[in-house]
């Protein structure tokens, strides 16, 4: 296949890269690098089979020759990134989406959307299956990434009822792993960075708080067998195993050997008390769900901060 990834230069959507290119799949990545990084794609350059266009997906989409796939990852991803791009968050949520979604369509591809457990905003239901509506506060500061994520679903699934679309949606929780930006405003990007400089770890509110961390490489399995499926509707994919953010804390304090302790800082508004996904669905129609222990991910991810903070001297 001929596959397009939007946002191919960020995390998750470089790791994706990969994985086609290991199929045998050409891969052309399109990306405006306002969060993603060459860095995580330099890997490869000059390998048969890809390309790197930078383009702002908000604009028209010109790709010349066949397209099979369309997988649709650009967008700032962390409340850090979106409440700094508050407009250019909605923008790719929404012109972005639906520039992705004609490129589709004119190459009679099939399209795949990278959704978010955000769209559930802070739940009333736990765990959270595909058919809870959310609970999302469409004026609050993070509503520009749940509502845009929300928009960009809505209108996928528009074009598949009325033009027929072969279309998937991916809703994503918490994912780790190499390639996540040092700054990026999350949970790990935060924690790991802060204990190997010795620095106590930031929690903020009391720490009960609960997320379910994923593996990158767990993610990109199920998305892989998620493209390849016919399943429509929207799929979680995420680990179901919950940890307080107090608890993964001092995780991430033992496994880095670092003493300088937590301090603790107000939680920001509209911050989710819980969040863990019901993957039933994705057991079901995929066969899919994480084998990567949250222990064994985060050796591999502390790994590669190590490198990014301290590198090796020439």
């Amino acid at each position: 296949m001929r596959v397009v990834i939007t946002g191919g230069a960020g995390f998750i959507g470089s790791h994706l890269a990969d994985r086609f290119l290991s199929e045998g799949h050409e891969v052309i990545v399109l990306d405006n690098l306002v969060t993603g990084n060459t860095d995580n794609i330099a890997h490869l350059a000059g390998k048969p089979g890809f390309k790197f266009i930078h383009h702002d997906v908000t604009n028209y989409i010109y790709i010349e020759g066949h397209v099979d796939a369309v997988l649709h990852f650009a967008s700032p991803a962390s409340p850090v990134d979106y409440l700094k791009y508050p407009i250019k968050t909605m923008k790719v949520g929404s012109l972005g989406t639906h520039k992705a979604l004609g490129l589709a369509k004119a190459k009679g591809a099939r399209f795949l959307l990278a959704s978010t457990s955000e769209v559930y905003g802070d739940p009333l239901i736990h765990p959270q299956p595909e058919t809870y509506w959310g609970n999302v506060n469409p004026i609050g500061p993070r509503s520009v990434y749940d509502e845009a994520k929300r928009f960009a679903e809505a209108l996928t699934m528009a074009y598949h009822r009325k033009h027929g679309l072969e279309t998937r949606i991916v809703r994503i929780f918490n994912t780790y792993g190499p390639r996540m930006r040092l700054n990026d405003g999350r949970v790990i990007p935060n924690f790991v960075p802060q204990a190997l400089q010795g620095q106590p770890l930031t929690v903020y509110g009391d720490g009960s708080q609960t997320r379910s961390f994923c593996y990158v490489s767990d993610l990109v399995e199920g998305i892989y067998r998620l493209f390849n499926s016919d399943e429509v509707e929207p799929v979680n994919l995420g680990n179901p195993n919950e940890i307080s953010i107090l608890e993964f804390a001092r995780l991430v304090n033992e496994m880095t050997g670092n003493d300088a302790g937590i301090v603790f800082k107000p939680l920001p508004k509209d911050d989710p008390r819980r969040r863990k996904p019901d993957i039933s669905k994705a057991k079901r129609i995929l066969g899919w769900e994480p084998v990567i222990s949250l222990k064994e991910g985060l050796e591999l991810t502390i790994e590669y901060f190590r490198g990014r903070i301290f590198p090796a001297r020439t």
